[in-house]
């Protein structure tokens, strides 16, 4: 089902104007839109500020540490440089890979987001579930003109992450005339029936 025209009249797909450089378009796993590129940018930051913190907490214990494990000190020190190896090459390769695979869809009734690095996850949050849309952004994505859309339901909370800030805006406004829509259907239709009857 393609996205519904978007608020003032403008078409939100379809129009080839209107699409956004991100659009996936016609090709495999059509009508699924990726991410804005900046993306990785922002997790390579927001991973380099919290290895810079995890770095720093290492050498600050080293010293310390050295009277407390006393011989198992080698040890767990080799035990520490390895995981901060892992955790660095993860860091190096995990961008792309959430970049590459992340896909998100809005269709009149339901959101479709399917991402992952390790684990591949698929969430379906159908429209009538909406409680409250929410668009934010930290420093990093402030700085990089990027925000995330919040979908809070009865169930609980869907995210998509790293939209362009006019995307995300437009997105959460798709998404409130949708419930509105949907509401404004549930309410007209006993009144149908009734007519029919």
């Amino acid at each position: 089902m393609p996205f519904p025209d978007a608020p003032g009249g403008r078409p939100w797909a379809g129009d080839k104007e209107s699409v956004p450089a991100h659009n996936i378009g016609n090709t495999e796993g059509a009508g699924y839109r990726r991410l804005n590129r900046r993306c990785m940018l922002s997790m390579y930051i927001g991973y380099t500020v919290s290895y810079a913190i995890l770095l720093a907490a290492y050498f600050l214990l080293k010293t310390p540490s050295q009277g407390f494990l006393g011989s198992y000190y080698g040890f767990a020190q080799h035990a520490v440089q390895g995981i901060l190896l892992i955790v660095l090459i993860y860091i190096v390769a995990a961008p792309p890979v959430y970049y590459m695979r992340y896909r998100y869809q809005i269709t009149e009734d339901r959101v479709d987001v399917r991402y992952g690095i390790l684990v591949i996850r698929h969430i379906l949050v159908p429209i009538e579930r909406v409680h409250q849309v929410e668009v934010s952004r930290g420093p990093i994505n402030t700085l990089l003109g990027l925000a995330d859309v919040t979908i809070t339901t009865a169930g609980g909370v869907a995210t998509i992450n790293y939209l362009e800030i006019a995307e995300a805006e437009k997105v959460a406004v798709l998404l409130n005339d949708l419930v509105g829509r949907m509401l404004k259907d549930r309410v007209s239709c006993p009144g149908e029936e009734d007519r029919e009857h």
